[in-house]
């Protein structure tokens, strides 16, 4: 029988010496030891790292939802977007307002931006900061690269949010 190196963290059971401390390192740590060539993105796993690439830079995202065009570049994303968007599940609250989320990671980032003001996400730019990546990311389309991909359903007008066109 091969030899198991279990996790005194957790209850992970490994195969090899080496492999726990790579458990130990991404897991409980999060050590971010991979770093993307192409941006300053690092990652505790390489196959983040790879994902990463495959999502952001290569664009590839082969996972389509059934029941909206949304595609999406790996399959647990898109297990979150049906839960969260067409089950309505939201299971982690905010204590404060109660509003619902479908991950753990939006949930904090909301408390930290609504509820503690902050702004970690800085525009490298100009002087702008907001509370959410994916606000960034829109800004930088948007101002930065004059992106406008929203189009009225009623004339040619473009705009650079959902939000400017259904006002």
């Amino acid at each position: 029988e091969k030899k198991k190196f279990n996790c005194k963290l957790c209850d992970s059971s490994l195969a090899s010496r080496s492999g726990l401390w790579e458990h130990i390192l991404s897991v409980h740590e999060r050590k971010l030891s991979f770093k993307c060539d192409l941006c300053i993105a690092r990652f505790n796993l390489k196959q983040n790292l790879k994902a990463h690439i495959k999502v952001v830079h290569e664009q590839k995202k082969p996972y389509k939802c059934n029941t909206c065009d949304a595609t999406f570049g790996t399959k647990y994303v898109l297990t979150q977007h049906v839960s969260g968007v067409h089950e309505g599940k939201k299971p982690f609250k905010c204590d404060t307002c109660h509003k619902g989320f479908t991950v753990k990671r939006k949930l904090e980032e909301h408390i930290t931006s609504v509820h503690d003001g902050k702004k970690p996400y800085k525009c490298t730019i100009c002087t702008q900061a907001f509370g959410h990546k994916s606000t960034l990311k829109a800004h930088n389309e948007a101002i930065h690269k004059g992106s406008k991909p929203f189009k009225c359903d009623i004339c040619e007008v473009r705009f650079f949010s959902k939000a400017t066109r259904d006002d």
